[in-house]
């Protein structure tokens, strides 16, 4: 008879990043959860075939971006540009980078950030993952007033590698609008 063995190490419980964001943000990209080439480099959207950097600057192509080793200089060119970047989930466990890997996420704290970001018009969730979240997110930063936010939420195209059937054009169009509705084009 044959052994079997069966993996029973549990997924790595792992922390978010602080959210990139300042007082003149008006629209805050979120993704659902770093994936394991981000965290392993602590930057947001470091896996080289991901197409959130080539994305941003196909959208403001008359101001060119740092180069990708300058991650500093490329998170003052997004913020410059009144872009911020976070996630819907602070923490979670998960093997690997695939959202549906993602368990026991723990949302992030929406209210408390919409009172750093007092121009923040709305949200632009990167993929379905993030956009699933998207009445909650709205709901923490109602403000106050018990009731949504009056904050929009756009579902964008995912830029993750595991999304790569849709064209880098097509994302880049649709990205476009979401970034010229509020006035960042």
């Amino acid at each position: 008879m044959e052994n079997i063995v069966f993996n029973t190490v549990s997924p790595i419980r792992h922390a978010g990043f602080a959210p990139l964001v300042n007082a003149d943000t008006r629209v805050l990209v979120l993704g659902s959860f770093p994936g394991a080439a981000s965290l392993a480099a602590q930057q947001y959207y470091a896996h080289p075939r991901n197409q959130f950097w080539p994305l941003l600057a196909a959208l403001w192509p008359q101001d060119p971006q740092p180069a990708a080793q300058d991650y500093a200089g490329r998170c003052d060119w997004l913020l410059a540009r009144g872009l911020g970047l976070w996630d819907v989930y602070g923490a979670c466990e998960r093997r690997g980078s695939l959202d549906s890997a993602i368990r026991h996420g723990e949302i992030n704290d929406f209210s408390a950030l919409v009172q750093r970001c007092p121009h923040l018009t709305g949200f632009a969730h990167n993929g379905g993952e993030s956009a699933r979240h998207a009445i909650a997110v709205q709901r923490a930063c109602s403000r106050g007033s018990g009731a949504e936010s009056s904050l929009s939420s756009h579902r964008l195209p995912s830029t993750s590698p595991a999304h790569a059937a849709k064209p880098l054009t097509v994302k880049c169009a649709e990205w476009r609008v979401v970034m010229a509705v509020h006035g960042l084009l």
